[in-house]
């Protein structure tokens, strides 16, 4: 396609007409794609972005590493939803959390983001690659309605919709509005808060089954350094020659795979005197503090107005 933009709203249709598709940027190409990664997360439409990192704002640095794009790839479209990141720190971590977003993708139907880094993007190392009838494949989620019957965002159990695809003979309407069971706009702050609580809930109730980190070395460790992409394997030499005679002490190596809605992965014990958390970004803890502010913020804000439409009412806030 000519750029990200047609990129990211190909990526969309062509999952709509049956296939499973991503696509791949860095830098400024994913705050393009931004737009089309919220109509994404409305229309329910399970895809793929991949984004290798890089130094920023702007051009920044195309051929250097950068891991600032995470808050990006959480809050970068507007509006209220949850984001699933998976951050692989090698070349066999690109090839199984490739499969393992696709699949996440498919379950909840949504899009999942593959957040590397430049180094990774170009790293050359061995990738072990299965045999395919070894790979496990979450199938696309089709409706068993008959034509007439379906119903584009008619949730199951799990909250998750079943999909048809474009030319089988089902009707459907696909828009970015706030919208009903059926897909046809529906402005009115009830069927607001519904959907939303939805498409955010299909995710956070299934955080345990999501987060994806990996421990050594916890058990005894007066600091838990916590990492991912390249940082991570940066992290992991540096604890082992820190610490050469105390694999269980000190520093330990990283989390990584990490996917966001973000449930605690690693229990603090009264023995953790903290959390060291290396990563590719220039003020970081500034910029996390101020999310954090934000975020208590958006609660007491949404604590007020109870659902997303007119604020409430002064009496019912008693």
């Amino acid at each position: 396609m000519e750029d990200e933009l047609a990129a990211s709203i190909t990526l969309l249709g062509a999952v709509w007409g049956g296939a499973k598709a991503f696509t791949v940027t860095s830098g400024p190409g994913f705050s393009l794609m931004m737009e089309h990664i919220g109509y994404a997360v409305m229309t329910e439409t399970p895809c793929v972005f991949v984004n290798v990192q890089r130094g920023g704002p702007s051009t920044g640095l195309p051929t250097l590493p950068a891991q600032g794009d995470m808050m990006q790839a959480k809050w970068g479209s507007h509006g209220d939803y949850e984001m699933i990141a998976l951050c692989p720190n090698s070349p066999q971590e690109c090839f199984d959390l490739a499969i393992r977003a696709f699949n996440l993708s498919e379950r909840f139907r949504t899009p999942v983001m593959l957040m590397m880094d430049e180094c990774v993007g170009h790293m050359t190392e061995k990738v072990v690659i299965p045999p395919a009838d070894q790979i496990e494949i979450y199938p696309r989620r089709r409706t068993t309605r008959r034509p007439g019957e379906y119903r584009t965002f008619e949730p199951e159990e799990d909250l998750v919709p079943a999909m048809a695809h474009a030319g089988e003979g089902h009707r459907f309407h696909m828009t970015g509005l706030t919208h009903d069971e059926r897909g046809y706009p529906a402005m009115n702050p009830e069927t607001q808060d519904r959907l939303v609580r939805r498409l955010m809930d299909k995710v956070r109730l299934a955080a345990d089954d999501l987060v994806h980190v990996e421990e050594e070395g916890i058990e005894g460790a007066d600091v838990i350094v916590v990492s991912y992409g390249i940082t991570s394997r940066v992290a992991q030499r540096a604890r082992r020659i820190g610490a050469p005679e105390r694999p269980e002490g000190g520093q330990t190596p990283p989390a990584r795979g990490l996917a966001v809605p973000g449930r605690q992965g690693t229990p603090v014990g009264p023995k953790h005197q903290g959390f060291c958390r290396p990563r590719a970004e220039h003020g970081t803890d500034g910029a996390r503090g101020g999310a954090r502010r934000r975020r208590r913020r958006a609660h007491l804000q949404r604590s007020a107005r109870g659902r997303d439409g007119p604020p409430s009412r002064s009496d019912s806030l008693r």
